[in-house]
């Protein structure tokens, strides 16, 4: 996709236009949906709540199964968060995408290496963090030696191979979608009638397949950041 995108800078860094209003519009609608399913909690929840409770048990067991000790409970909230976050993301570019004057100014955030990098490295942070702060910093640095020391190489290369394929996996599977769905609409006008009518059933049936495709990549894009939260936070 050859889309041209708009930018500014603020505080010497140069900001995308379309990322920041793309990951904008994906919060406000993680939180419209949150805050309209928990209008009306209850002791006998209704449809909404249940749906509302269905989706924190969803993150919550992701949470559990990375830590079956039951310590990171503390990470819920950032699952819950961090699911619903990437699932409309991923899903954003798919309902629909604005484009003025030949320049892309809404489409999935996460069809942007920047993003998913940014998001991996949020996660990653969190477990250096709390890796920090459970076994102090030469606690820290010893676990790089483990299980022996000649392995401190490969564990500090992991840490960088954890960081690209964590984002890019994310970024790739996403823009794939994208520049799939832009080459089956660029078919349908290209034959008239004939191509339209064949390339119409064939976006639809494609445009389904992201949908469950953005929904695999939000929950191993949360499991594996739990994971290496867990890792960071045990010994070997």
């Amino acid at each position: 996709m050859d889309d041209k995108y708009k930018f500014f800078d603020l505080f010497g860094l140069r900001f995308n236009v379309a990322n920041c209003l793309s990951a904008i519009i994906a919060a406000v609608l993680v939180f419209i949906l949150v805050y309209s399913l928990s209008r009306k909690v209850s002791m006998r929840p209704g449809k909404a709540q249940n749906v509302l409770e269905w989706m924190i048990d969803f993150t919550n067991s992701i949470v559990k199964s990375a830590f079956p000790d039951g310590s990171g409970k503390r990470f819920n909230l950032y699952a819950f968060v961090l699911f619903l976050f990437i699932f409309v993301s991923n899903q954003l570019g798919l309902i629909f995408q604005i484009k003025v004057g030949g320049y892309s100014y809404v489409k999935s955030p996460t069809a942007n290496p920047i993003v998913t990098m940014s998001l991996a490295l949020i996660s990653l942070l969190l477990a250096h963090y709390f890796s920090v702060k459970k076994f102090g910093f030469g606690g820290y640095l010893g676990n790089f030696a483990r299980p022996v020391a000649f392995l401190t190489p490969v564990n500090l290369l992991e840490e960088f191979t954890n960081f690209l394929t964590l984002s890019l996996r994310l970024y790739g599977n996403i823009f794939a979608g994208e520049v799939l769905l832009a080459l089956i609409g660029t078919v349908a006008k290209s034959f008239g009638a004939v191509s339209f009518v064949v390339a119409i059933p064939v976006e639809m049936i494609w445009q389904g397949f992201s949908v469950f495709i953005g929904a695999i990549q939000a929950y191993v894009f949360t499991t594996l950041s739990m994971v290496y939260i867990s890792r960071k936070m045990t010994k070997e």
